[in-house]
This record gives C-alpha cells, structure tokens and sequence, in this order.
C-alpha cells in the first residue's frame, strides 16, 4: 500500500507515493542528516536527473545508505 505526501519543491506542490515502511527510512536519513522531511527530500530532488522518478530516487537514498550501513557492519565484525 502506498502513502501519498505532499511537499513544496521549487516553489510548486507535488505529491510523492511510498511504501510506509520506505518513508519511515527517508524520515530516518532526514533526522539523522539534521534536516526537515521537506529539506532532505529536496536535496534529494535537486541532485536528480531531469527524466528520473523522486519516489524512485528516495527508495535508491534508501537503499544506498541502508547498503552502508550493512558494509559497515560486516567489517567491525
């Protein structure tokens, strides 16, 4: 199931449709860069290509750190 929310970027409204379980992540990633919900999704934003999909891009933010994470724990181990 899908959670749609609406953030302002460039100046217009836009809604972005993630698992909840995918915006718990991206609330996460916000917090632990110290910025807002909306500010963390606009770097998000503004670091993407023009023809890519921001829901698609927030799961690969996600994931990236998500595998970071996992790196890092296989080698304090």
């Amino acid at each position: 199931m899908l959670v749609k929310r609406s953030v302002s970027l460039a100046g217009h409204r836009t809604s972005i449709a993630l698992e909840p379980e995918f915006w718990a992540e991206v609330e996460r990633l916000a917090k632990d860069n110290g910025a807002s919900l909306a500010a963390f999704i606009r770097t998000i934003d503004n670091g993407r290509a023009p023809d890519s999909n921001l829901a698609s891009q927030l799961r690969l933010a996600v994931l990236s750190d998500l595998n970071t994470q996992l790196v890092r724990q296989q080698r304090a181990d």
